[in-house]
């Protein structure tokens, strides 16, 4: 691998973020680390980002080469401010960038689907990385996980729809290799983990690692949407549901060898996974 002079990672407290670059600060890497509160994260430098505060940018970009991309959260279409930042990137010296996106949304789709599609005329070195549903999706203060502590439920519209779910450490370690190795992907990268489960499976899984009953809450698409406009705006509650939707029909029930191939070591279980970080 060749040492980049600065890498700067954008989100990088987040659930990604934040093993990104505790993964690139332990290989002896470089790093910015940017965020909106500009938490330490250690062996890093911390520096104060706001996509919606282009004043924050320049700072933040400065001695940059490389830049891990995770997109402004919940935000309708994230094109308007990550398309201009890219363009500061490009001007500043960036050179190579790796995007955060999902393995739902394609080039030219809706969310982060226009910046995949802009991003191969940006940079001459670049990768998206479209990770499946994260494991980490049962932890920590994601819906889920709150449904999990409150009643032991995992309220979803999927079904028997079965998804993929990744690890973010897997994540993680594919897009340090995306920002570092030699030559640079210029792929969009789908990533799973080792096998397809539905939320029945999942439930079943917990269950058995936490000795508590967990169970699957079947709702319809309308269902779960209302649910969730309750605590986030109505068109992003809609496209979530209609997300749910998508995987009832089979969009998710699949699995790749991504992380096996790029990082050569296997994808980790779901399995594995609860035992490392019960909910």
């Amino acid at each position: 691998m060749n040492t980049p002079s600065t890498v700067l990672v954008i989100g990088a407290t987040g659930t990604t973020g934040r093993r990104v670059t505790t993964r690139l600060t332990a290989a002896g890497h470089r790093v910015r680390a940017a965020s909106r509160s500009a938490g330490a994260v250690p062996g890093a430098e911390a520096v104060h980002f706001d996509w919606h505060d282009p004043a924050t940018h320049r700072d933040a970009l400065r001695g940059a080469d490389r830049v891990h991309l995770t997109p402004p959260p919940g935000h309708p279409e994230p094109a308007e401010v990550v398309l201009p930042f890219l363009d500061r990137a490009r001007s500043a010296g960036v050179r190579r960038a790796v995007l955060l996106s999902s393995s739902a949304v394609p080039a030219g789709g809706p969310a982060t689907g226009r910046i995949h599609q802009e991003l191969p005329d940006l940079f001459a070195e670049w990768t998206v990385l479209r990770p499946s549903w994260f494991m980490q999706n049962f932890t920590g203060d994601h819906p889920h996980a709150q449904s999990l502590r409150a009643d032991g439920t995992i309220p979803t519209a999927t079904g028997d729809g079965r998804v993929g779910f990744v690890d973010a450490e897997d994540i993680a370690a594919v897009a340090v290799h995306a920002l570092t190795d030699t030559s640079s992907p210029n792929t969009d990268l789908v990533l799973t983990g080792p096998e397809a489960l539905s939320y029945d499976d999942v439930a079943a899984v917990l269950s058995r690692v936490t000795g508590r009953t967990v169970t699957h809450r079947k709702l319809t698409g309308d269902q779960l949407r209302d649910r969730l406009a309750q605590s986030l705006p109505a068109a992003f509650a809609a496209l979530l549901a209609g997300l749910d939707r998508a995987i009832a029909e089979g969009a998710e029930d699949r699995t790749t060898d991504t992380v096996q191939r790029v990082t050569g070591r296997p994808a980790g279980s779901f399995a594995a996974f609860a035992e490392r970080e019960p909910a």
